[in-house]
């Protein structure tokens, strides 16, 4: 009988093993697609014969859907069915590579990045919910998480090299295509280890809430991006941000009248949260708008080959990979706004660097500015996801997480509409583009700093005691999945 009982716990393991490995390689995929297109860019632009605003359109069109379906996404895997909502986001993921790398036409590629933010909305939080499901114990759920973490945050160090390798030997389809066999893997694997599992409490879906949000921040983005080629002042512009402020308007009505909204708006009167949450949004605004420029700056401004770019960039990308595993610990030890407000300080100096940067600047002279930028906002993104969840509730823990990642992302898609449109305004006036990329990362570190004032005024400081903070996530979790007053918290 021991021996029955010790092949069951082995079987358990072995399968919890393999679970974990999908779920991993889900994630992998997804933040390897939002580095890996960045090192593309320049053959885009060059192949496709599009100017800076299509770049922004490739990339926003992504950022958009993920922002406003992840927290929507979470409701539906807990509603539905973790492992269906899983299956069919990595279906719409691969389906959608697939349609970007076959199209020459801008439209039809928008298309497809379209649909692949579909599909990471639905895949990212699966698969987080998916590990919590089947680690029921707090400790073996901390540690299962972890290593989804770290093992599919490798992904964004993989990007910009992986992107570089197969663009100067492929092209740009390239990018796109590599996510196929990993897409069907995952397919094959996830039928068999997978198990189904889903919450009958879970919310009713605000489906009017995730429609406006979705309509009124893509009509906003519309405007920032096409801002700088149609004029300021065209009707089609001021169409837009009017479009922008009445739909955004409803949305905050609907959302305070439904009784399940995707995002509550009780939750904005804690400051902790509203803070929190506000220096999340500077940090996607300031990363992925600065890395929007980071190829570009290499090959166009120093003339680099993709490839070399690929490899140029990837100072911050490690410095983030490395360093966001203890920034939890640190904001532990000496509390939320200290490490914040540290980390916003670096990145945005490194970011006031990167403006000084030129053409005949030495990478040796370049390579440090990257790396503490990435450090600065290795510092920010767990602690500040920490400092949100201690504001709520333990019940709404996974709900503030979600948040703080939708918050992340907004501002990343503000972040390459803003300084997009700072370049294409600057080039409008005369300027060449590498004086545009100077006033944009400037831009990109006055911002940061700012947002470090903010934070060191106003956010709290941290009862560590009480409520340590979270490791870092890269993806956001279920409303179910990771609740601090049934689950374990995160050191």
């Amino acid at each position: 009988m021991t021996a029955a009982v010790s092949r069951g716990g082995a079987n358990t393991r072995s399968k919890r093993g393999a679970l974990l490995a999908v779920a991993c390689l889900g994630q992998f995929m997804v933040l390897l697609d939002s580095t890996i297109v960045g090192a593309a860019l320049p053959d885009m632009q060059r192949r496709l014969q599009v100017q800076l605003t299509g770049l922004q359109w490739i990339v926003d069109a992504y950022v958009l859907l993920v922002a406003m379906l992840l927290l929507s996404g979470g409701v539906f895997a807990d509603r539905f069915g973790r492992k269906r909502m899983f299956l069919s986001g990595v279906a719409v993921f691969t389906a959608a590579s697939v349609l970007c790398s076959v199209t020459s036409s801008l439209g039809w590629l928008i298309a497809g990045r379209v649909a692949q933010g579909v599909g990471a909305a639905a895949l990212s939080p699966a698969s987080l919910a998916l590990i919590a499901a089947a680690h029921p114990v707090p400790r073996e759920r901390v540690k299962a998480i972890g290593l989804w973490a770290g093992l599919s945050g490798i992904g964004l160090a993989a990007g910009p090299l992986a992107g570089g390798v197969l663009v100067e030997a492929f092209g740009w389809p390239a990018i796109f295509l590599v996510n196929v066999p990993i897409g069907a893997a995952l397919l094959l694997a996830g039928l068999r280890v997978l198990d189904e599992s889903r919450n009958p409490d879970a919310p009713a879906i605000d489906l009017p809430g995730t429609v406006l949000s979705v309509l009124g921040v893509g009509a906003l983005a519309y405007g920032l991006i096409e801002g700088g080629a149609r004029g300021w002042t065209s009707p089609a512009i001021l169409g837009g941000f009017a479009a922008a402020t009445l739909i955004l308007t409803a949305f905050v009505i609907v959302e305070a009248r439904v009784p399940a909204p995707m995002l509550p708006l009780r939750l904005f009167r804690q400051r902790l949260f509203t803070v929190s949450n506000t220096a999340m949004t500077v940090v996607g605004f300031a990363l992925m708008g600065s890395s929007f420029f980071f190829s570009q700056f290499f090959v166009t401004v120093q003339g680099s080959s993709i490839l070399r770019a690929g490899l140029q960039t990837l100072p911050a990308t490690l410095a983030m990979v490395i360093v966001s595993p203890y920034a939890g610990r640190l904001a532990a030890r000496h509390g939320f706004r200290v490490v914040v407000t540290a980390g916003l300080v670096l990145a945005g100096l490194g970011l006031l660097a990167l403006g000084f940067a030129h053409a005949d600047t030495g990478y040796g002279n370049v390579w440090w500015r990257l790396g503490i930028t990435g450090v600065g906002f290795a510092l920010t993104m767990s602690p500040l996801t920490g400092a949100a969840i201690q504001a709520v509730s333990p019940q709404e823990g996974g709900l503030a997480s979600g948040v703080s990642s939708t918050a992340r992302q907004i501002g990343a898609l503000l972040g390459v509409a803003v300084l997009g449109a700072v370049v294409r305004t600057r080039q409008t006036d005369g300027a060449s583009f590498e004086a545009g990329l100077d006033t944009a990362f400037t831009a990109a570190g006055a911002v940061t700093l700012t947002g470090a004032l903010l934070t060191g005024l106003w956010l709290v400081k941290s009862k560590t005691t009480e409520h340590p903070a979270p490791q870092a996530l890269t993806g956001p979790p279920s409303n179910r999945c990771c609740r601090p007053g049934r689950n374990a918290r995160q050191d």
